[in-house]
This record gives structure tokens, sequence and C-alpha cells, in this order.
């Protein structure tokens, strides 16, 4: 121990020599951090605009902006808002925005076959945004939960998900919005055998370009409170989503989920909430190299947001940093609500 302190003492700014004649590393690593240059010359990690997907919350009517109580900041959009929304975004280089409805409660049914009518919300806001905002990428949720008067994903058969009859809709849910112009489709269902069945689909109908985001990593996760005001399924949800979310234990069988996916001609994968699963990042950005994704979820934000209404924190400073821990994790984008934010913060340097 008092000689490898010794050592220590005596080694120079540029290493010292060991008693083999190595060279030793520097010990005085603060040296790249003492000048704001130089900081940026050796960060090894850099966020950018084009790391950002946008999600946005819609709902029925015309020049509506409402409140998310549970959000600060985020607002629920008429087709017709949502356009002024995304050719704002557009204009600061966000490259995509991801799509979620508030489908009126009159419309869901247990069956959730507003989901697949060509003329709904969401096909509606695909078709405009389109025609008016053509240069940005258009992502689109693939589930039922927003179209089901039950609040689950999937098609229910007493307290149980159907796991097959729920993939056949989910397929002609992925068809129509691809028709209206998605140009991503996002299966946050967490039904097996839906990326292939999804993608056999595109394939036969002549889609083969539309790109898969799979929601390969989706835990069962207390982060999801405030989305569900947002689209207006917490009330309508009956028990919980434990029999086809993953278990917030679990990080192998993320593994295998996103090979499944993979395998099944998934062009993207997800992982879902974000800053609590950072490792699963990690883990499938090493084994499968793909363009991964991670969703900062409402429940993340809103945590964000209510520290700094309070004073608790700089929250400017949390949600850059939280961004950034994204993309050192190894994801190649982030879906933020801070993404319009996020985008003003970066474009100003």
């Amino acid at each position: 121990m008092h000689e490898t302190i010794g050592k220590l003492r005596d080694a120079k700014d540029g290493g010292a020599r060991a008693a083999d004649g190595a060279l030793d590393l520097p010990r005085r690593l603060r040296r790249n951090r003492r000048a704001d240059w130089s900081r940026r010359l050796t960060r090894e990690t850099t966020l950018t605009v084009d790391d950002l997907i946008w999600p946005i919350f819609l709902i029925d009517g015309e020049k509506r902006r409402e409140p998310v109580a549970t959000m600060p900041g985020v607002e629920r959009l008429t087709v017709d808002e949502a356009v002024r929304a995304v050719e704002s975004v557009a204009r600061l280089g966000v490259p995509a925005v991801a799509l979620f409805p508030n489908t009126d409660p009159a419309l869901r049914d247990p069956d959730g076959s507003e989901a697949l009518n060509p003329d709904n919300l969401v096909c509606r806001a695909l078709k405009a945004l389109k025609r008016e905002v053509p240069e940005i990428g258009l992502i689109t949720d693939v589930a039922l939960d927003p179209y089901t008067s039950h609040g689950h994903d999937g098609l229910l058969e007493g307290d149980r998900i159907l796991n097959d009859a729920t993939v056949a809709v989910l397929v002609r849910q992925a068809l129509t919005q691809a028709e209206a112009g998605a140009d991503v489709i996002a299966p946050s269902d967490m039904m097996d055998g839906r990326v292939g069945a999804i993608r056999t689909a595109f394939d036969d109908a002549g889609r083969a370009d539309v790109q898969i985001m799979s929601y390969a990593a989706k835990y069962a996760s207390a982060f999801y409170g405030p989305f569900r005001d947002a689209i207006g399924t917490r009330k309508a949800l009956t028990g919980d989503k434990k029999t086809y979310q993953m278990d917030p234990a679990n990080g192998d069988e993320a593994l295998r989920e996103a090979e499944l996916d993979v395998q099944e001609g998934a062009d993207m994968l997800m992982v879902k909430p974000g800053l609590p699963y950072l490792d699963i990042v990690r883990r499938l950005k090493d084994r499968f190299g793909m363009p991964t994704y991670a969703y900062q979820v409402s429940g993340e934000y809103a945590m964000i947001q209510a520290a700094a209404q309070n004073g608790w924190l700089d929250g400017e400073a949390a949600m850059m940093e939280s961004l950034q821990a994204f993309k050192r994790a190894g994801a190649d984008g982030v879906l933020t609500y801070f993404a319009a934010e996020a985008a003003r913060r970066l474009k100003a340097g």
C-alpha cells in the first residue's frame, strides 16, 4: 500500500515509469475537463436533433388543444393543430413524430374495431401530415388499447388475452395505417409473433418499404400512468397487463424477445420505459447491433417536470442529462415528450 501511494505521489503529468520500465497511464484525468473547449473535444457521446422522436396525442374536433394534467406542457391536439405543431418541430430538424389517439369513448368496443376504420383519428392525421409536412417521418402505434372498452392491447376472452386472434387484428390495423401514410409501424402490444405476421402482410400487399420499429422489450411498468391519462384508458383498464408485458425483474428475456423480432423482420428495436432500463438498451445494442431506441415514457417526463416546477432541480439541465444518458447507453434515438424543447435548446447551442 505505501509503495503504491509513493508511486502516485511521484507520478508526473505525462505518466510515470513502473519498475519494469512500462509507462503508467496518466494520473490527471481532470486535465481534459478543465475548459469547455476541451470537454467538447473529448466528449464521447453527442446528442443531436437527429436523435429525437416526438410523441403527440390526438383528439377529435378542430382548433382545440387540451392540456394533459399529469404531463405538464403536453397537450392533446386536433388534427389541424397537430399539423401546425409538427410543422414547427420539422423546422427545428426533428426527424419523426409518433402518433397516439385519444379515441372517443363512444367509438370503443371490446374488439377495438375503430382501429380498423380507414377514417379513424390516426388515419386522418396521417393523411394530413403526409400532405402538409411530407419531410417528417410518421410512426404509428399498433395496439388495441386506445380502441378497446376494456383498455387492453388485445382481444379478451374472460380475463385472458387471446394472442393469435389479436395478431390477426393487429395485422389489419397495421395495413390500414400503412395505407393512410405511416412510414414506420411500431407494434407495442407485446403479442407473440406479431412482427412476423405484419412483415409478411406488408410484403404480400406490396408494402415492403414500410419499416417496423418493434417494442421488443416493453415492461409492465408503473411509469405509464400519465400516458394512460393522455389517451383516456386509465379508468377503462380492467386488471393489469402483466400477462403480456415483460416482468421488470427480467433482463435475459429481453434478449430473447428481441432476437425473435429480429428474425421476424423488425428493422428497429425499442426499449420501454427508458431510464430505468438503460441496461437493457445497452445489452440489445451490443447483442444485435441494430438501430435501437428508447422511449422516455410519460412517468419519467412527469417526474422531471414536477420536480422542476417545484424548484427541486434545474428542469432544462435534467432534461438534457437524461437524454444524453440514452445515447451513452447505446440508443440511436429517443422517443421523448421533451423533443421540441430539446431541439430548440440544441439549435440554440
